[in-house]
């Protein structure tokens, strides 16, 4: 005998949906509307493109009777006095459930074409899976959407995806959906060419007069044509004898990668912690750390003898490949963070260990092997793109800084007076 309850029938639903000028106090005007009758809110979905307006309310079905002509009729009248479209349609039950394998799409382009968003439509459908949502993160530096799809295994969705990125000269990232990709709460980055712009070992070679030699050196290691440790030794060894001096002056010229300070400012209002892990120069990165807050920082030291000269040897163990995983792992247990709510940021061979072991790993203007292997890639010339792929929008991040340059601006003598009222605030019973 099956003892199993049998499921209610879905109840009669009402979808209404409104389109028309966008102007404030249209939502309010509508519920008010369908107030007298008494009906249930089931959904609500509002969106407003250039100030055109697409607002679809579902509500249940009015019990009196003949309430579902008379509903209609209000809300002709309504839309007419409003100089808005209107259209009522009657159904069952609520949306559908969405399907399992639910997944965040993040598509972003400079510019972002429809010949890219038409392929990443039709390989969704390909891969059986369905576009629920989509949303506008970012209108610039580039155009960053986010599509919230069901029905797709993500794995697949992820290879087929990155033919299209490649084809169509956008970034497509695909992550799963649920609590994880708001968890991450730890970031490591590489230094040079991803927090800052260029190699320092270069500038360094550069005023040694070896920089041809030490350059073909680093795009093989880059590459992963070459042992990281043995080529960093390899063009160490070049700078033997350059005077300690020019640290300080290829420090004082780096310049950081656009939008950088942007990425790490946001991070820090959100609570994440923020790392950088190097194959250079302490030297660099510990003013790095100093000059943005960063929580960690770890590099290679370079020699100096009594002469003040570069010794052309590194002090210690060298943070290579392997080194910079280790040092994830290591940040992510000093911060109380498992390593599956982390997210990894680079651009060489010598990052992959790292990127593979975060929970999130974004090759960043990378080169090819690094790309292929990485979780997701960024080919945009913009660090604090990386804040879309963590579902963070452009408008959040601009408000967020205005909200603080206007803390900044107030007057210094108005601060006692501030911190009088905070001390008058009495905890909440």
């Amino acid at each position: 005998m099956n003892t199993a309850l049998a499921l209610p029938p879905p109840a009669e639903t009402v979808l209404v949906t409104v389109y028309g000028a966008d102007r404030p106090g249209v939502t309010a005007s509508l519920f008010a509307a369908l107030e007298p009758f008494g009906v249930p809110v089931v959904d609500v979905e509002q969106v407003v493109v250039r100030g055109r307006l697409v607002l679809a309310v579902l509500v249940g079905a009015p019990e009196e009777p003949d309430g579902l002509r008379k509903l209609r009729l209000d809300l002709h009248r309504w839309a007419a006095e409003e100089r808005l479209d209107v259209e009522v349609v009657t159904g069952l039950g609520d949306n559908r459930k969405r399907r399992e394998g639910r997944t965040h799409v993040t598509v972003l382009g400079a510019p972002l074409k429809p010949s890219a968003m038409a392929a990443l439509a039709r390989e969704i459908a390909e891969c059986r899976g369905n576009i629920d949502r989509i949303v506008r993160l970012a209108k610039y530096p580039v155009t960053a959407i986010e599509l919230d799809v069901s029905g797709a295994d993500p794995d697949l969705l992820r290879e087929r995806l990155a033919r299209v990125a490649a084809e169509e000269h956008a970034d497509i990232a695909v992550q799963a959906a649920g609590l994880s990709r708001r968890a991450k709460r730890l970031v490591v980055m590489d230094v040079d060419s991803t927090l800052i712009e260029g190699e320092v070992i270069e500038e360094l070679a550069d005023r040694a007069g070896c920089l041809e030699a030490v350059a073909g050196i680093t795009q093989r290691a880059m590459r992963g044509e070459l042992d990281f440790a043995g080529s960093l030794r390899e063009r160490v060894a070049l700078l033997e004898g350059l005077d300690a001096g020019a640290l300080e002056e290829v420090r004082a010229s780096v310049r950081l990668m656009p939008g950088a300070r942007t990425l790490v400012r946001t991070l820090k209002r959100l609570g994440y912690l923020v790392g950088i892990v190097s194959g250079g120069f302490t030297h660099v990165t510990d003013s790095l750390r100093d000059e943005l807050g960063l929580d960690f920082a770890l590099a290679n030291t370079l020699e100096i003898g009594e002469d003040g000269k570069l010794t052309g040897r590194v002090v210690g163990p060298i943070v290579d490949r392997a080194g910079k995983a280790a040092a994830l792992r290591e940040f992510a247990e000093a911060a109380g963070v498992p390593v599956t709510d982390t997210v990894a940021i680079g651009d060489g061979a010598n990052d992959l260990d790292m990127l593979a072991a975060a929970g999130l790993g974004v090759a960043f203007n990378a080169k090819p092997v690094v790309r292929e292997q990485a979780d997701t890639a960024v080919n945009v010339p913009f660090l604090d793109t990386i804040l879309y792929l963590l579902g963070i929008t452009r408008e959040e991040v601009e408000v967020a800084d205005a909200t603080e340059e206007a803390i900044e601006t107030v007057p210094a003598e108005t601060a006692p007076k501030k911190a009088q009222r905070a001390r008058n605030v009495q905890p909440a019973a």
